[in-house]
């Protein structure tokens, strides 16, 4: 049997692949988070528990409605921007002109707020959600199996992830986010709706985070805790790639994932905090993170 290090390699290439998972997992949220930073300027703690309502929001469409798998990947997510949009005009838009922080309290109350009210009606046990029937069984590759499924999740956060980076960065609905972040005022002049542009970034960071719940449901089980378990590392991913970069983002979330399967086999105990340490030694090197703006 092959070895690397003394690790077999079908043990080794199936941490990466785990790895794999999370970190698509870390992207697609760590670009939402980034797209409303950049765009907003709100640290968005609610982030976690809107990549749980749309793991639950597909499974309510699953349960009580009988409607599977592939209409829930675009359904949920919608569900979960209109919920965004209500948040953004109700709350969010209240506090634009204040310090950072508010905006920071003020979503991490409503992801408690959120959090508490599904926790106490279906409890911290997770509820199952099957696996569309064309993703089932495994692909044998030789060296390691990998079920249909969880490839799939990889391509799609990529695939999610590009097609993201490319209306930021390459498309006149993107020039005009970016200029009403930095001169709404001037934007305004031009005929641009501001206000209504800022809620549709809202809208699409949080679709980005129940785009990701709903992929995330057949792979964990669709849990009250499952925002909470993950926003805080994908906090750590933000700022590793610097608040506000989209790229940054992306990249960071993939490698981190990575880094995090690596360190599974080869010292597990450090597996829950490798991406902290991480996150330490960049803000002392680089307090911008490593694709941020000083």
């Amino acid at each position: 049997m092959v070895t690397v290090f003394g690790i077999s390699l079908p043990a080794l290439m199936g941490q990466l692949l785990i790895g794999l998972i999370n970190g698509s997992f870390y992207a697609m949220l760590s670009l939402g988070l980034a797209v409303i930073f950049g765009m907003l300027r709100v640290i968005n703690f609610a982030h976690g528990a809107q990549y749980m309502l749309g793991a639950f929001f597909a499974w309510f469409l699953l349960r009580y409605a009988g409607i599977g798998f592939w209409p829930a990947l675009v359904l949920a997510p919608l569900g979960v921007a209109l919920v965004g949009v209500v948040i953004e005009k109700v709350l969010l838009s209240r506090i634009y002109n204040l310090d950072h922080l508010y905006g920071l309290l003020l979503t991490f109350g409503l992801a408690l707020v959120i959090e508490g009210l599904f926790r106490h009606w279906y409890g911290t046990s997770g509820q199952p959600y099957s696996i569309p029937s064309t993703f089932q069984g495994a692909f044998n590759l030789g060296f390691m199996i990998l079920p249909k499924y969880r490839a799939f999740v990889i391509v799609a956060s990529v695939i999610v992830c590009l097609t993201t980076w490319l209306l930021i960065e390459k498309t006149k609905f993107g020039a005009y986010l970016r200029a009403a972040t930095e001169n709404p005022t001037l934007v305004q002049a031009f005929g641009v709706n501001v206000p209504r542009l800022l809620t549709l970034t809202y809208a699409i960071g949080a679709g980005l985070a129940g785009l990701a719940g709903v992929l995330a449901a057949p792979v964990y089980q669709v849990s009250p805790l499952m925002g909470q378990n993950i926003v805080i590392i994908v906090f750590a991913v933000v700022v590793i790639g610097g608040m506000g970069s989209i790229m940054g983002a992306v990249v960071t979330g993939y490698v981190l994932g990575l880094v995090e399967g690596l360190t599974k086999v080869f010292y597990p105990e450090a597996s829950s905090t490798v991406i902290f340490v991480i996150m330490v030694l960049v803000l002392l090197v680089r307090p911008a993170g490593l694709f941020g703006k000083e």
